[in-house]
This record gives C-alpha cells, sequence and structure tokens, in this order.
C-alpha cells in the first residue's frame, strides 16, 4: 500500500531542524536553483554505480536483490512500501529505488545538511559526515532513476508521522550509530514493517559503533526481533515468522559457489552467518551519464585482386638436441678410428 500524501511544511514552522520535502517536482535538476553554492562541475554526475560514494558491500549487495526479489515472487500481487532511515549519498538508496513497483512508495529520511537535534549527534556528523548534502543525494539518485522518492529531511524520529504504519516490506536502517536513536528507529522500523516484512540493520557490529550492537541485540529479548541472517556488516531480520525466508534462503545460499554461508544457534533461533570476501555483485543500476560502448574494431583489409600472397617464412630447423653425458665420455675415451667406425656403421 501506499502512503498517504502529507503536505508540505514551510521551514518556519518545521520543529527540530525539520524539513520534510514531499518535493513537487521530483524530476527537477538538483543544480537548477540559483541560490545554491554548488555549481554543476561540483555535484556529483556518477557514470557508473561504483562511482557513487559509500559503505555497501557485494554480499549485501546480493543479500537486497535476493530479499526483495523474493518479496515480489513470492507475493506478485502484493503491496508494500519501502522505506530507508539514513541515506549518506544515496548508494544504497539507488539500489533499493530499483525494485519499487507500481503503487508502492519509496521514502528516504535523512537529516542530509540539517543542523543535527542534540549534540552528541552533531559532533558525530561532523566526523563521518562531512561531504553530506542532499544536493549530492539527488544528483545521484537522479543520475540512475527518473524521480526521486519522498525525501524527509528530518530525524528519523518524525518517521512514524510520514508513513503508515504496517505500510513497509523492507525497511533499510542505517542512520545514527547512538544507542537511544538506533532504539528509537528500531521502534520506528517494527511499527511501519508489514506482519511478515524485512528490516536490515547496518554497522550492527561495527567497533567505532557499540550503541548499533546494543541496540540491535538488545531488541531480541525485548522486542521479538527475530534474526534470520548476518553479514559482516548488517543484520537481517523479522518480527514475523523467519522460518519460511530462511528456507529459502539456505537454498539459494546452496547455489552459491561465492558465499560462505553456516548455521548456529542464537537466542534459540537458527542464524545464518555469510561471509561474502568472493561475493559477485548484482546486476548494477545503470546510471544516465554511462560512457557509450567502444565502437567496434575496424575490419582487416582484403588482400587486392592479383595480390600476391604474403610469404610465409619458413620453419626453423629445429636445434640438434645435446648429445648425451654417455654419449661425449664415449667419444673421448675411443681413439679416433674406432670412433668414425661406429659413426659409419650407424650411418649404414
Amino acid at each position: 500500500m501506499s502512503q498517504t500524501s502529507t503536505p508540505a511544511q514551510s521551514p518556519a514552522v518545521a520543529t527540530a531542524g525539520e524539513r520534510v520535502d514531499e518535493t513537487a517536482d521530483r524530476t527537477a535538476d538538483p543544480t537548477a536553483d540559483p541560490t545554491v553554492k554548488e555549481t554543476v562541475e561540483e555535484l556529483p554526475r556518477p557514470r557508473r554505480f561504483a562511482d557513487v560514494k559509500g559503505w555497501f558491500w557485494p554480499a549485501d549487495q546480493l543479500l537486497f536483490d535476493w530479499f526483495l526479489t523474493h518479496q515480489r515472487d513470492t507475493d506478485p500481487q502484493g503491496r508494500g512500501d519501502l522505506l530507508e532511515l539514513g541515506a549518506y549519498l544515496g548508494k544504497s538508496a539507488i539500489f533499493v529505488g530499483g525494485y519499487l513497483r507500481d503503487g508502492e512508495e519509496f521514502t528516504v529520511c535523512d537529516l542530509w545538511d540539517s543542523p543535527a537535534p542534540d549534540d552528541p549527534n552533531s559532533a558525530e556528523m561532523g566526523r563521518s559526515y562531512s561531504t553530506l548534502t542532499r544536493r549530492a543525494f539527488e544528483a545521484n539518485y537522479l543520475s540512475f532513476h527518473d524521480t526521486l522518492p519522498t525525501l524527509v529531511q528530518a530525524p528519523t524520529s518524525v518517521i512514524t508521522s510520514r508513513v503508515g504504519p504496517g505500510s513497509c516490506r523492507f525497511v533499510h536502517v542505517d542512520a545514527s550509530h547512538l544507542y537511544e536513536h538506533v532504539h528509537g528507529d528500531i521502534e520506528a522500523a517494527r511499527e511501519l514493517l508489514q506482519p511478515e516484512g524485512i528490516v536490515a540493520f547496518d554497522d550492527f557490529r561495527a567497533e567505532h559503533c557499540p550503541g548499533v550492537s546494543a541496540a540491535v541485540w538488545g531488541a531480541v529479548p525485548t522486542t521479538g526481533l527475530k534474526p534470520i541472517c548476518i553479514t559482516g556488516t548488517k543484520l537481517y531480520g523479522t518480527w514475523g515468522d523467519p522460518a519460511p525466508v530462511r528456507e529459502a534462503l539456505l537454498a539459494w545460499l546452496g547455489t552459491r559457489e561465492d558465499l560462505w554461508h553456516g548455521v548456529e544457534e542464537v537466542a534459540g533461533r537458527p542464524l545464518v552467518r555469510i561471509k561474502g570476501t568472493k561475493a559477485k555483485v548484482p546486476a548494477q543500476p545503470r546510471s544516465r551519464h554511462e560512457p557509450e560502448p567502444d565502437s567496434a574494431p575496424e575490419p582487416a583489409p582484403e588482400p587486392r585482386v592479383g595480390a600476391s600472397a604474403p610469404r610465409v617464412p619458413a620453419a626453423a630447423t629445429p636445434p640438434r638436441p645435446p648429445r648425451s653425458r654417455i654419449r661425449r665420455l664415449v667419444r673421448d675415451l675411443l681413439p679416433p678410428i674406432l670412433t668414425r667406425a661406429i659413426v659409419r656403421r650407424r650411418k649404414a
């Protein structure tokens, strides 16, 4: 189901640095506003998906592709919106946007260049995301898609007022790394997901993000989150029944030679561990700036009528094999007259 559209608020009445923009013209060129500081040259024009800055590893690309495709194949008539909390410059959002179906809504929530609502979050953004701007996100996204998703430029704490409860089939959480904020994002994802919807948490095990680890693993006993699988960077789970999707995932993993996997019990349930150091990326979104393929090489000119065929050099005479050590010894020890007699006899 699609979310109900909310009228855009003016910056004058927005709260906590909020700028909600369910933009009227989602195809607008992000460089068209003459009041912005960035010039056309300063905004990104990625020629390939790999050119978009961000952290979205091949193993997770494969899993995003698998989960989103599995949802389409097992429920082709179903509907469910897509949601991303935290977008940086749009790498994962560009990828997720390719799985949007007719009648569905894709919402992306991020502060971008708005002030953070509290000092700890502001300090974290200053350390990690100095190049984070909404204009760069828009330029990247429109390099691969015709229209922008619904953009909510605000803290993720407002998302439950912008997206309908139980409306999402897939939620990607990659926003603040602070425990209190991640805890709130988990509660939001639980409220907004459909019963069998999938949630993906980024940085759940990174050493620089202990708040994410504490909040995500803490949600297992306290909220009923059921982990399905983990990679080196993301945890995938559901608040529904994980068994059917886990069995389908294991069947798919059994066909992949580029992904190692194992299963072990965690909190009383099977958890699939996936290692993707050799993972082969799935089909990549194509940029409108992608260079044209090189033209085919010109064929070799046909020989002129009556022209003599090119001379083929004669094969070189193979070198004589070196004399064996025994033959050299015999030649040196025998009298010359006897040696010549043996040679003439062998030639006869």
